[in-house]
Formats: C-alpha cells, structure tokens, sequence
C-alpha cells in the first residue's frame, strides 16, 4: 500500500497525537508552576524568572522561523531522504526530552537554569513544528485531518491533567515547602515525553513527492558564496511574511495568538492568586488546574462540533465561558463568603470546560491553511505556516510573562515570602481578571468574522483540483468566487499562476541549513 493510499486509524490517529502530551503537559506545568517554584523555592525575583522565559522563548523563536523551511526543504538531503523530512527530527528529538527534568533541580544559579531552558524549548520547537505539519502530510481529507487532530488533543487535555493533577498530588505528599515534589514531577514527564515522541515516529508517515520537489531535488545546489546566501536568507524572510497575505491565516494567526496568550496570563497567574489572594494551599491550587480533566470527554464533543458547527462558533462558545468563570472568580475573591471549595471547584471546571475547545480549535483548523496558501503559491508550505505560529506564539508568551513577572514585582511582591503586601496581592488580582479578559474579548471580535470551516474549505479544494486539471478560470462559478477571495484575500483572477519569485527562491534556503 503507497503511502498515498493508507487510512487514518483510530490507532494512528493516537499514535500521532501522543506528541501533544509534551506539547500540551510540559508547557502547562512550566505555565502554571515555574514562576512559583523559582520565586518560592529557587530564590529569584518575580523579574529574574520570568527573564528566563522571556530570553529563551526569543531566542527560540527566531530558531523556530528557520526550523519550518528547513523542514519543508530536508527532503533534500541524506538524513531527510533516509527518515523523512518531518519525521527525522521526532527521531532525534525523543532522548532529548530528557532534559526537561534539569529545569527543576533546586539551588542552581540564574544562568544555569535559563541554559536549560532555553535548550528545552528548541528541542521542543524542533519535534513539534515538524510534527504539526504530519496531518497534512498524512491525507489531504477534511475528516481524516479532523480525526487526527480530534486525537491531537484529546491526548493533549491528557497531558494537561496530568501537568496538573500530578504535580499536586506529589505537593501534597512532600508538603507545601519542598522541592522534591517539582523535581520528581519533572523526571516523570521527561520520560513519558521521550517514550510519546517515540512512538509518533513509529506510526506516522509522509505524502510522496511532488514532481516539483522531484524536480528541485534534481537542481537543488549549495549557496556557494557570502551574497548568494544572503539572497537566501533574504527570500526566506520574504516568504514568512507572504503568509500574511492569506486573509484566512492572518485571522487564525489573530485568533490564536490572543486567545493563547490570554489563557497564558491565567496560567501563570492562577496559582499565585489561590495562593495569596484566596489564601488556599497551593496543593488546593494544583486541585483546581487538575479540573482539566474535563477537557477529555468535551475534546470528543468538540471534535463533532467543528464539523456540525464550524471553528467560528466553538470560539465564541469558548470565549463567553471563559469570561463567565473570570467574573465568578472576581465575585469569590470580592465576597469571602463566597470563597467555598464547592465554589471554586465548579467555576475552575467550566473554566477548563472553556479552555480546552480554546485549545482544540486552532489546531484543527491550522492543517486547512495550507490547502488556501496552495491556491496562491502554487506550493506545500506546511512547515513554513507552523514555523510562523511558532515564532509569533512564543514571542508574545515571551512579552506577556515577562510584563507578568515585571507587574509583579513592581507591585511590590516579596520573593520567598508567604504573606505578600496588599499591594501585591492586589497587582496578582488585576492581572488575573484584566489580563485575560481583554484577550479573549479581542480573540472573540476576530472569530466572529472566520469563515473557514467544512463546507466553505470542502468547496475551495475542489476548485483547487479542478484548477489542477486544468480547468478554466473563466468558468469558476461565482459562489466559489467569493469564497476563495474571502479566504485567500486575493482578487480570483490573480491566483493560481505560477509560483511567486519569492518562493521559488526560498527552495534553495535549506540547503544552506542541510
């Protein structure tokens, strides 16, 4: 059987989506517990930790831009020719999870940790932008995407509960001032990340070559000198910012990125306010995230939801519960009597409720955005498209948990204290309600306007193929028109010719890296 030819199992489809539990549990554990365990444990001020996120995602990010081309260009040479060019880099990257666990070893120095950190998060970019761009690679079917991405994250809301219920478990078990908890937590994920990522390779594969990558593969050459690699570099920037011109892109990319990072905001906010303003144990806080457990059975849900209902309505849906439970959190906080651990349970529930269609659904709509950008490059940009998430999401979690740590202790909070200023806890409060609330309204004003869902991406595929058969532009029937251009944000008339200057150069951008 080709590869063209296989069937996205149930099987698969989890055997793909294993990847996600590092993708969704270590960076929900970094989220909600890594400022905490350097400020109460390691000794750092709130702007000395959250520093070490800041720098690292930066820096990780500009790697993250080359990572996508690279992939899309690896078939190029021995490695990618032998293992894949999306699949070796999972190869590679599974015994490196292991270094996760040295992010939380108590006692080291400033410089210690941000190295570690910072070598995390490129071994984690390096795995998971490759691994994004595997459900298009895998079959070109609404539904078979669905079904892969469905798994994605359904394992990913594993991986969340787990980032949270077993880091409180062990906080309970080892008290409310040791460090071993967070130590033997980390040492538990980084091998379930390895063990995951491993098995991802195993079951996943790559489409055939097209004959133009046959055809760049047989003139593909080295940049020889300074100016030719500089010319290089040159397009590749060019093509990153060619992805903004696909309308439906720019409002995923909006979407995501607001949403993402008001989620971003409440996780690293939230154990700090259980803690300081709420007065309840942070074991009690670890309860409250391990609500996530919810998101198991509402990712099934949501998988039927996006094909009945379409991306726009499962963000508005996720949205207004999510802002529901902020102001019930703001009325516990307000009114004492209403601090019970019944009330916090079932408000912390709806939040993850919310949260998890927040997160399953940019992710299934992201493997159809390279079908639009087909239409207008003439090219399977796949890992250009993930490189570009990757780089804009990590800078603005960069931004956003650096201001974090930097409100923080500009609103007077005290490293290592139990009792924090009212000041502080005052600050801590703000940035949980304020923080996230006006990113999700501002995410909720972009979906309202998203018109990619089954039917509308079903219609312009077929006008790809149709297009591909050498069908007549002239023929296009208007509907089909108007939906193109709206996806596209180009004039119909303009699309479908012959790869752009830009892109055509960008083939020889990895051979650079290769």
């Amino acid at each position: 059987m080709s590869r063209a030819n296989k069937k996205i199992t149930i099987p698969v489809s989890i055997g793909y989506g294993l990847t996600d539990i590092m993708g969704g549990g270590a960076f929900t554990v970094i989220g909600a517990w890594l400022l905490f365990f350097y400020t109460t444990f390691v000794g750092l001020s709130p702007i000395e930790a959250a520093s070490i996120v800041a720098i690292a995602r930066i820096v990780d990010a500009v790697v993250s831009l080359f990572m996508g081309s690279l992939t899309d260009h690896f078939y190029k040479n021995y490695f990618g020719k032998k293992f894949g060019r999306r699949r070796f880099f999972l190869l590679i990257g599974a015994p490196l999870m292991l270094v996760y666990a040295l992010l939380w070893l108590d006692g080291m120095s400033y410089g210690f940790y941000l190295a570690v950190y910072l070598a995390f998060e490129i071994i984690a970019a390096m795995v998971l932008i490759p691994w994004e761009t595997l459900p298009s690679e895998m079959t070109k079917e609404f539904n078979g995407r669905t079904k892969l991405s469905t798994c994605r994250m359904f394992l990913s809301a594993s991986g969340t509960f787990l980032a949270t219920f077993i880091p409180g478990l062990l906080i309970n078990h080892f008290g409310e001032h040791s460090a071993n908890a967070y130590l033997i937590n980390g040492v538990i994920f980084a091998v379930l990340f390895m063990v995951c990522v491993i098995i991802s390779w195993k079951v996943t594969w790559e489409r055939e070559l097209t004959p133009e990558m046959q055809a760049e593969l047989e003139k593909s050459a080295l940049p020889t000198c300074f100016g030719e690699k500089l010319r290089a570099v040159s397009a590749l920037f060019a093509s990153y910012l060619s992805t903004l011109k696909i309308r439906a892109f720019r409002k995923h990319l909006a979407i995501y990125l607001l949403s993402f990072t008001g989620k971003d905001v409440y996780n690293t906010v939230f154990v700090f306010f259980c803690v300081y303003c709420l007065n309840v144990s942070s074991s009690l806080a670890g309860s409250l995230l391990s609500m996530s457990i919810v998101g198991l059975p509402v990712t099934l849900i949501a998988g039927l939801g996006i094909i009945k209902y379409g991306p726009a309505r499962l963000y508005v849906f996720a949205y207004a519960l999510m802002m529901l439970c902020l102001a019930g959190f703001l009325a516990v906080y307000q009114i004492p009597s209403l601090n019970t651990v019944a009330t916090l349970f079932v408000l912390a529930g709806l939040y993850q409720v919310g949260r998890c269609v927040l997160e399953f659904t940019p992710w299934n709509v992201f493997p159809f955005i390279p079908d639009i950008d087909e239409m207008v490059s003439r090219q399977r940009r796949e890992g250009l498209f993930a490189a570009v998430m990757t780089f804009t999401r990590k800078t603005t979690v960069a931004i956003a948990t650096f201001v974090v740590g930097l409100l923080l202790q500009s609103g007077g909070f005290v490293k290592g204290s139990q009792v924090q200023p009212p000041e502080a806890v005052h600050m801590i409060a703000m940035l949980m309600f304020i923080g996230t609330a006006v990113l999700l309204i501002l995410a909720l004003w972009q979906a309202l306007t998203f018109r990619l869902n089954k039917q509308t991406h079903q219609i312009f595929v077929q006008e790809v193929e149709r297009l591909r058969a050498n069908g007549a532009k002239a023929s296009v029937e208007p509907h089909v028109r108007r939906i193109v251009e709206d996806l596209t944000g180009y004039d119909y008339d303009t699309l479908w010719t012959e790869p752009v200057p830009a892109a055509k150069e960008e083939s020889t951008t990895v051979a650079t890296a290769g």
